[in-house]
């Protein structure tokens, strides 16, 4: 019989640790970023023995205290288990004591894969639109059994239009640092892996001179802010704040010395490309980047990114992840850019179970899913 309480984010950290690997958005500095959602650490026991751990975001209601409990890219328990019940029940218990009128979780689950090989000839064929119009390389067991038996419980599937789901994104794009046996691959293994352009573009970086440092300091922040700004304004998006990355940085920092850095790509001194990596455990992923209108030709965001997986591979990570796709494969598509440019990698397009929803107060999350749906 499982049961969960409230446990120290020391506890919480420490049950991550012993784990593979995590996400980072279920780690207990997350909920320090995210200083406008009220933040909890869960834990599953059974009978005295910690055996799960959650990070919960509690977003409330426009007057009213009721929330919607969120575990982004959690919890971490046992997925492989055939009686997703025995873990989930205790969990919406707890949360509904705790005003939570629905629960949004996004199971860390792969159910679907697709090489870059395949994703490349299917951008070429006019036939083929979406990656589900691809048979994939892999279907996951796990992942396909977590999705039946949430169906089953009553949850609902949260997907807005391109596979972003509500909150974090269905489809990532990944490459892999172990062979299928498990071993670690080299520096060559993964070159050989992307295609000419990116192995082009990396070497010829190199040729320029183009010099590429970290650092885990919160003062080298600013000059990355300053081109991420310029990034935004030349790409037509929102930037976020210097101060979100600020906390970002001291949260995830202070958590551990080798969970977030800051990448600078330069060439003869002028800052051309900079990137924020994050590292879980054997996890590691490309958060941020932002680079230069000027110098494109000496490929500095190349030059990041391979520094990037080079520093992951020398940490021991399993895979590199470059974090949300969308799964249009349509060359017309504005989004298509974007998956051609990780394709380049050599790694693979990776779906997850996507983020669920549990209504716990039927009239509140209707409520909330209008007000959502306006913004």
């Amino acid at each position: 019989m499982l049961s969960v309480r409230e446990i120290p984010e020391s506890q919480h950290l420490a049950f991550l640790e012993e784990q593979p690997s995590a996400s980072f958005l279920q780690t207990p500095a997350w909920g320090r970023v995210k200083s406008e959602w009220r933040r909890e650490s869960l834990g599953w026991f059974r009978d005295d023995e910690l055996v799960g751990a959650a990070l919960v975001l509690y977003r409330q209601l426009p007057k009213v205290k009721r929330y919607l409990a969120y575990l982004p890219e959690g919890p971490v328990i046992d997925w492989e288990t055939e009686q997703l019940r025995d873990w989930l029940d205790p969990l919406t218990t707890h949360l509904k004591e705790q005003g939570a009128f629905g629960v949004r979780m996004g199971p860390p689950v792969v159910t679907r894969r697709w090489t870059a090989a395949q994703v490349k000839e299917g951008i070429a064929d006019d036939a083929v639109r979406r990656l589900d119009d691809l048979a994939p390389s892999e279907r996951d067991m796990v992942g396909a059994r977590v999705v039946c038996q949430l169906d089953e419980l009553g949850w609902r599937r949260q997907v807005a239009e391109g596979g972003f789901a509500a909150g974090q994104p269905q489809y990532v794009f990944q490459v892999p640092l172990v062979d299928a046996e498990g071993a670690p691959r080299t520096e060559d293994d993964v070159l050989k892996g992307m295609n000419q352009l990116w192995r082009r573009n990396i070497k010829k970086a190199a040729k320029e001179g183009v010099e590429v440092t970290s650092s885990a300091s919160p003062e080298d922040l600013k000059a990355f802010h300053d081109l991420y700004v310029h990034t935004a304004q030349r790409d037509h998006f929102t930037p976020r704040p210097l101060a979100y990355f600020q906390t970002m940085v001291d949260a995830l920092g202070s958590e551990s010395p080798d969970r977030i850095k800051l990448w600078f790509a330069r060439h003869e001194g002028e800052l051309v490309a900079s990137s924020i990596s994050i590292r879980v455990g054997t996890h590691a992923w490309y958060s941020y980047g932002a680079s230069s209108t000027e110098k494109r030709e000496v490929r500095g965001s190349n030059a990041v990114q391979w520094a990037m997986i080079q520093d992951a591979l020398a940490a021991g990570a399993a895979v590199y992840d470059l974090r949300g796709i969308t799964d249009t494969l349509d060359p017309d598509d504005s989004h298509v850019g974007l998956i051609q440019f990780k394709v380049g990698t050599g790694g693979e397009a990776v779906e997850y179970a996507g983020e669920w929803d549990l209504p716990l107060n039927r009239a509140l999350y209707k409520a909330f899913d209008v007000y959502m749906r306006r913004r």
